[in-house]
């Protein structure tokens, strides 16, 4: 297998045809108001971050617009109860760089958000965000560098918004945990995660 391994950026080119021009043309610098009016319909994003320690992919998801658009330049995103790792605001307060993926149920298209991005416990930002109760703890507040459309082709061939579940033979997060350490009770995480996480939700 290390013999076919490509280690050159002209001999992975060379295995590809040329980009067709939409794919060259759609991407912006900074949120145009079409970009603007798709961001604002997601409510749920997929957000990739990277740190000394290695990478992080995590969604994050609301019952609204999942960023708010501070200016064609700048998204405001808040962070809502979770775990308490941390692993992307980490990463953000140790490197920065940052990339977001908005996706609207129904469509196969997907919206990509590639910049910067710092984390702000401003109180003029954490009070925009107040209106389900305590505010988030704190804002991601991310520069947009470009924005661009995602290829439809992927979410085509997972058939994403088939309405069949697939999702009956799965374990469940509690098996998983009790197969992580043993003695951990999977069977009672699992009884009580649903009304627990009702009533955490910001």
């Amino acid at each position: 297998m290390a013999d076919h391994v490509i280690r050159e950026i002209a001999a992975l080119e060379a295995i590809y045809d040329t980009p067709a021009k939409a794919s060259l043309i759609k991407v912006a610098d900074h949120l145009t108001p079409l970009y603007a009016k798709w961001i604002r319909a997601s409510r749920l994003c997929i957000v990739s971050t990277v740190g000394p320690d290695g990478t992080d992919g995590s969604p994050r998801g609301d019952d609204g617009p999942v960023v708010q658009l501070l200016d064609q330049n700048t998204l405001l995103m808040p962070d809502w109860r979770g775990n308490n790792r941390i692993d992307t605001l980490r990463n953000i307060v140790l490197d920065g760089r940052i990339s977001l993926m908005f996706i609207v149920p129904g469509s196969n298209n997907v919206i990509r958000v590639n910049g910067t991005a710092v984390v702000s416990v401003a109180p003029e930002l954490l009070e925009r965000f107040d209106q389900k109760g305590p505010p988030p703890r704190s804002i991601t507040v991310i520069s947009v560098a470009e924005v661009y459309s995602q290829c439809a082709r992927a979410l085509m061939r997972a058939r994403t918004w088939s309405s069949t579940d697939e999702s009956a033979d799965l374990p469940t997060i509690g098996q998983i945990l009790a197969e992580q350490e043993a003695g951990f009770d999977g069977a009672d995480y699992d009884a009580s995660w649903a009304a627990r996480a009702q009533q955490t939700l910001w």
